[in-house]
């Protein structure tokens, strides 16, 4: 059978362009960087922190009170003075307890005066004792009464001291260095010896002042190594302020875990002079317990968990990316220390690792952002 010759000029054709050669084609686009942020592997020393939370309280607090019944003659200070061991708080009504060292006193000289006359009695007799002039019985009566009056005269004495103590007592004075509180009684007012239910005022030594907070029992190793061997330091921070102490000395560990818990109380001294702490003040706590030196550190969002452990994504020099396996060491606030797998000076992929596969293209950015926008001048 014939084809016509219209049929056989195109099968021809196709037959031609089927097997043009493909090195003709246009070459497929490469697809776009990946946009990254990135950051610089570092190396320097960090120290070893124990982050915890604590409260400042007063290194000595002393509730004040009498010591006797009386009335409040005089207040000597004002609220929220500084005042110094021995200084005058409170004066009491002094005459009753006058009166009563009065009588003391009198008593005394009474039982002295008996004691006397008993010695005088028995130097008068012993001659005659010795000329048996008289009997022995009432000789050893004469002894007797010089051994009872000379007892009482010791217990009115110690009358007298007990008299002049309680004297005493109706001057409070501080006992210690600190600062005054409310007051809470004023003058007139009536006292109670040691009364359990109300105080004078309340005195809180600012200077020097302590911090007291809780560590995980995990940490009391470390913690005490450092204390042993004097690298124990103490930083406050203020979470209102900001204001930060980095002059503590740790100087109390509790001797019981709390089961509980299983944290251990610690406390930390500073000198506090310019009384930037106060009681009741709730702060940051961190225990310096040594230093790591010269270790590498990148931040933690670097280093993300893969099937065979940490691993970070590592910007090479023609902007492409490397997967490499990390060891961490440790974490310190926001970095993480690498003990092996990165070396100083390298660029890390910390934010966009989703959107990445070894060997892709990178372009540092930053994630988020947006343009400005364009500002319209209006005409006047």
């Amino acid at each position: 059978m014939t084809l016509p010759l219209s049929y056989s000029l195109l099968s021809l054709a196709l037959l031609l362009g089927a097997c043009k050669p493909t090195g003709s084609s246009q070459p497929a686009a490469a697809p776009p960087p990946v946009p990254v942020q990135t950051a610089v592997v570092r190396q320097r020393d960090v120290p070893r922190v124990v982050e915890s939370m604590g409260a400042v309280q007063a290194l000595r607090a002393v509730t004040v009170k009498s010591q006797v019944d009386g009335m409040i003659a005089r207040v000597h200070f004002q609220e929220g003075d500084e005042v110094k061991a021995g200084d005058l708080l409170v004066s009491l009504d002094r005459r009753p307890f006058e009166n009563s060292l009065r009588i003391a006193r009198a008593d005394l000289a009474n039982a002295r005066a008996e004691f006397l006359r008993a010695t005088t009695d028995v130097e008068r007799y012993l001659r005659l004792e010795q000329q048996q002039a008289i009997s022995k019985e009432q000789f050893s009566q004469l002894n007797t009464k010089v051994e009872t009056t000379k007892a009482l005269a010791q217990a009115k004495e110690a009358a007298v001291a007990n008299a002049e103590l309680l004297l005493g007592y109706t001057e409070i004075r501080a006992p210690i260095d600190g600062r005054t509180g409310q007051l809470i009684l004023h003058e007139g007012a009536l006292v109670k010896a040691n009364d359990v239910s109300q105080s004078i005022v309340a005195l809180n030594q600012l200077a020097p002042i302590a911090a007291a907070f809780a560590v995980p029992e995990s940490t009391l190793a470390a913690i005490r190594a450092a204390l042993a061997d004097g690298r124990a330091s103490v930083v406050v921070t203020d979470r209102n302020s900001g204001l930060v102490r980095a002059d503590g000395k740790l100087s109390f560990v509790d001797n019981a875990v709390d089961p509980t818990t299983g944290t251990i109380v610690l406390k930390a001294v500073f000198e506090n002079s310019n009384h930037q702490l106060w009681p009741g003040q709730f702060v940051q706590v961190q225990t310096k317990t040594g230093v790591d030196l010269a270790v590498i550190v990148v931040p933690a969002t670097a280093v993300q968990a893969g099937q065979t452990g940490a691993q970070v994504y590592v910007v090479k020099a023609d902007q492409t990316v490397e997967l490499r396996p990390v060891k961490v060491l440790r974490s310190a606030g926001d970095e993480l220390l690498i003990a092996e797998g990165l070396r100083s000076g390298e660029t890390v992929v910390t934010d966009g690792q989703l959107r990445l596969v070894p060997g892709a293209k990178v372009q540092s950015t930053t994630l988020g952002a947006t343009a400005p926008s364009k500002k319209t001048t209006r005409a006047p």
